[in-house]
């Protein structure tokens, strides 16, 4: 059986995709920050994805506070890859608000990063 995707991203661009079934994720160019913690290890923060599908948003208290937060899932496998930051109680925080977390355990690169 053949899994089609939502979204395709370019091959000229380096990519993050599903470690579990290779769906597109997200284009390094979304990438925001590598220094996250996610809860099985380091975690990237983007800007935007693709074929990921989101939770209900929760209260959550997080290493730098609370914020209201919603699981994503890879579109293709269900996979839960990691959180979308909602809303963000703290003035330091905002900028996180409308972001994506991604756990390292649940993607791999491809396309160019040698």
């Amino acid at each position: 059986m053949v899994k089609t995707f939502q979204a395709y991203l370019p091959h000229c661009h380096r990519t993050y995709s599903c470690i579990h079934c290779r769906a597109h994720l997200a284009n390094h160019d979304e990438l925001i920050s590598k220094s996250f913690q996610g809860s099985q290890g380091r975690a990237y923060l983007f800007n935007s994805v693709v074929n990921v599908g989101c939770g209900p948003a929760e209260e959550r208290v997080l290493l730098t506070g609370l914020h209201a937060v919603a699981d994503i899932y890879c579109e293709c496998c269900k996979t839960t890859l990691g959180w979308k930051y909602e809303l963000a109680f703290e003035s330091s925080q905002k900028y996180k608000e409308g972001k994506y977390i991604i756990e390292l355990a649940h993607m791999i690169k491809e396309n160019g990063w040698e």
